[in-house]
């Protein structure tokens, strides 16, 4: 089998901002893997964040055999994007061996539209509130937050979106006594989720404090060796296949969230449609489902995934699966 990597990049609609940085191109690695006969193909997205970079992810990839199966694989590779890409990838080419999609191969049912959340990049409260009244008819706006005046900026948003469910993102941003400063005024505003408020080295301040919204591990969340860490802290976890090392781990890591009492939210990195792809399989029934990643690019794949007001649309094989 001839494994490739190829970086592509992908202009974002507008700057997008975080607590921890503005970026205008989403840079991704494509994975293709190839037996003579078919052809299969995945995505991911190295983050600085967990200390991936786009050579370091390429390196690991390209030292793999080429023989390589999903269970290798997860003897040769850590969670993190080198494993989702190829994981993704070999599933993608399973399923054109077999003639079926990769939600059969799976076990799963037929997967339909789940709607997902539109995210608002961190901005000044007057920008923010009119990203919201632009995108106040979406059901669902996630507010990128993470710093100690983010008052202005909730209010703003609510003010510019009424009637759309809200949740806030943010990014390990916040201190203890700050999110216990916000915490009823999110109940008040009418926030529905709060994703990873403290840092995820720091997150033990949660053990005991009063959470009247519920509380999502995001960074502190990668794949199943992480819920025993969350005992206490979150009330949901967020799932993205950058931080599982894959589709395999992602519904492996939904089960057993599931099966511990925790509401599952399916998110992802900024990428294009072949990294959601195998994220809805994953997303189906979810809490909360956080897709939106083509929305924010001014360019996507050929086959790109169908956004409308069902919300986002499993993927055609001709994308992925």
């Amino acid at each position: 089998m001839r494994i490739e990597v190829s970086r592509d990049v992908f202009r974002l609609a507008q700057v997008f901002t975080i607590s921890r940085g503005s970026r205008t191109e989403a840079q991704v690695l494509s994975v293709s893997l190839s037996d003579g006969a078919h052809r299969g193909w995945g995505e991911c997205v190295p983050y600085a964040r967990y200390g991936e970079t786009l050579d370091s992810v390429t390196a690991e990839i390209e030292g793999l055999p080429a023989d390589i199966t999903r269970q290798a694989l997860y003897d040769l590779l850590p969670a993190g994007a080198a494993r989702n890409a190829v994981d993704c990838a070999l599933w993608d080419l399973e399923a054109k061996r077999a003639g079926k999609r990769a939600w059969e191969l799976a076990g799963l049912a037929a997967p339909g539209p789940e709607i997902t959340a539109y995210t608002l990049s961190l901005d000044t409260p007057e920008a923010m509130q009119a990203q919201a009244a632009q995108h106040g008819h979406r059901p669902l706006l996630k507010i990128k937050l993470g710093t100690p005046d983010d008052m202005p900026r909730l209010e703003a948003v609510r003010k510019g979106a009424p009637e759309a469910r809200i949740i806030v993102d943010a990014n390990e941003g916040w201190s203890a006594e700050v999110y216990a400063d916000l915490a009823p005024h999110l109940v008040r505003l009418g926030v529905q989720l709060v994703e990873q408020p403290l840092p995820a080295g720091e997150d033990d301040a949660l053990i005991g404090m009063e959470r009247p919204v519920p509380v999502c591990a995001d960074e502190s969340c990668h794949d199943r060796a992480s819920l025993p860490g969350l005992k206490g802290k979150y009330d949901v976890v967020n799932i993205k296949l950058d931080k599982t090392g894959g589709l395999t781990e992602a519904l492996a890591l939904r089960e057993a969230a599931l099966a511990e009492g925790y509401g599952v939210m399916v998110g992802c990195m900024v990428g294009s449609s072949l990294a959601m792809a195998p994220a809805t399989l994953v997303a189906q029934g979810a809490a909360v489902v956080d897709l939106d990643g083509p929305l924010l690019l001014a360019e996507d794949r050929d086959e790109p995934l169908i956004f409308d007001d069902a919300g986002v649309h499993p993927p055609r094989a001709e994308l992925w699966g």
